[in-house]
C-alpha cells in the first residue's frame, strides 16, 4: 500500500483545515473508533449497498482511520480500494490499520482535498465504480464541492454513495440540541441542504437519486447512480 500527497498547485489540502483536522484528532484517532461506533449510524448499510462489480475499483473520501475501507475490502474481496484524507494524522492510523488486516496489496492511501482532487495524479486510476463518503461531507468547508467532485470521477455506470448526519427532525427537539452542542466541539456541522445539493446534482449529470431517511432522521443516506 502506498500513501502519496497531491501534486502542488492543484487541489493541494488548504494548510488551515488540514492543520485543524491534524489538531482535532491527533489524540482523537487513538479512540475514534471505539467512541465513533454509538453514533455514526448507517455506515455498515452504506457498505452493505455498495454492490461492488467483481475487480472494480472503489474510492473513499474522507477515510479517516481507515474502519470504513477496512470493512468494505473484507465485504469485496476482489476490488481494489482507494482512500483520500486531508488529515495526515488520520492517515497514518489508516496505513496502520490496513497494514494489519494484511489489506496493503489492495488498499492505497493519499492525503489530499475531496473538494478538488485529481485521482490520476494520486491513485494512477481516472474513475472509479463506486466512491462513497461516510459522515465526512458535515466537516468540509465547501462540501458541495465534494459532491460534483465525486460524481466527475465515477466511471460510466458507477455510484456515489454518502452517509451523514439528518436533521433529527423525528427526534426530540432536546435530542437534536444536545447532539449539535456535541458535534460542534468536533467541528462538525449536519448539511441541511444535502438532499437539495444532491438531487440537484444528480438532475445535472442525468442520474438517479435515492434518498433514504434512517432513524428518524439521525442519518441520511443517498445514492446517486445511473437511471434504470
Amino acid at each position: 500500500m502506498s500513501t502519496t500527497e497531491l501534486p502542488a498547485r492543484h487541489g493541494e489540502p488548504p494548510a488551515g483545515h488540514a492543520e485543524l483536522m491534524d489538531g482535532v484528532y491527533r489524540w482523537q484517532r487513538h479512540i475514534y473508533d471505539l467512541t465513533r461506533k454509538y453514533y455514526l449510524l448507517g455506515r455498515d448499510r452504506l457498505i452493505s449497498g455498495l454492490e461492488v462489480p467483481a475487480g472494480g475499483t472503489v474510492l473513499e473520501l474522507g477515510c479517516g482511520t481507515g474502519r470504513n475501507i477496512v470493512l468494505a475490502a473484507r465485504h469485496y474481496p476482489d476490488a481494489r480500494f482507494f482512500g483520500l484524507d486531508i488529515s495526515a494524522e488520520m492517515l497514518e492510523t489508516a496505513t496502520a490499520a490496513i497494514a494489519r488486516e494484511g489489506l496493503s496489496g489492495r488498499v492505497t492511501l493519499a492525503r489530499g482535498d475531496a473538494t478538488d482532487f485529481d485521482a490520476k495524479a494520486l491513485f494512477s486510476v481516472e474513475s472509479f465504480d463506486r466512491i462513497f463518503v461516510s459522515y465526512s461531507l458535515s466537516m468540509i468547508p465547501g462540501w458541495e464541492k465534494t459532491v460534483s467532485a465525486a460524481l466527475a470521477a465515477l466511471s460510466p455506470g458507477g455510484s456515489l454513495h454518502v452517509v451523514d448526519f439528518g436533521q433529527q427532525e423525528a427526534l426530540p427537539h432536546w435530542f437534536r440540541t444536545l447532539l449539535r452542542g456535541w458535534l460542534r466541539k468536533f467541528h462538525v456541522e449536519p448539511r441541511e441542504a444535502l438532499r437539495a445539493v444532491m438531487t440537484s446534482e444528480s438532475e445535472r449529470i442525468g442520474a438517479n437519486l435515492r434518498f433514504r431517511t434512517l432513524y428518524r432522521g439521525y442519518a441520511w443516506l443517498a445514492v446517486v447512480g445511473p437511471r434504470r
